[in-house]
């Protein structure tokens, strides 16, 4: 029954996510690897596709790994999985908006789980940039100091608030002119 089994896991991964999809990433990782729906190596691909096409980034990467999984209706179930449990709570909040925004109670949460969120973000940055930037080890290899260079130039290029959508599209100009011209 893969289809309950990809809803009810990215609806685990929905509901227990503070912060958005980065905060998911080390959840994400955890799950898909033990239940065996792709590696560490394709979970990095899709998290690259997932970041490079339109729309969240919970739904992008529950929608390709629920289709690699189980085809249309895998995607069908894993995305309904992750925004479900976003989709009720703010049903809820709607409704118990005043309540919640001047109650001490839910300030102090908030302030204590965003610490936790960019914890999160930070883990699996240090996690997923190991194995972009290391993946046999730290063995600076062609195609590692191509990805570094191609890292620290797009980062510049971030900070001097140039266009993402520009930026995404240099980064993938650059590693396919680095494949071909490297044969990576």
């Amino acid at each position: 029954m893969i289809y309950l089994e990809l809803f009810l896991t990215f609806f685990k991964i929905g509901l227990f996510t503070f912060g958005g999809g980065y905060a998911m990433l080390p959840l994400i990782r955890e799950e898909v690897i033990l239940h065996g729906w792709a590696s560490s190596e394709d979970l990095i691909d899709f998290i690259a596709v997932s970041e490079s096409t339109p729309g969240p980034f919970a739904v992008n990467i529950a929608t390709f790994i629920g289709r690699s999984t189980a085809g249309i209706p895998g995607a069908f179930c894993a995305t309904l999985g992750v925004v479900l449990p976003s989709f009720i709570v703010i049903l809820i909040v709607s409704k118990l908006y005043d309540k919640f925004m001047k109650s001490k109670k839910v300030q102090g949460a908030m302030s204590g789980v965003k610490p936790a969120v960019i914890g999160l973000i930070a883990a699996a940055l240090i996690s997923l940039g190991k194995q972009v930037f290391f993946p046999d080890g730290y063995y600076v290899s062609t195609s590692t100091l191509i990805s570094i260079i191609i890292f620290i130039a797009i980062a510049i290029l971030a900070f001097k608030k140039k266009n993402p959508i520009l930026l995404i599209a240099m980064s993938a100009f650059a590693g396919i002119v680095a494949g071909y011209a490297f044969g990576l």
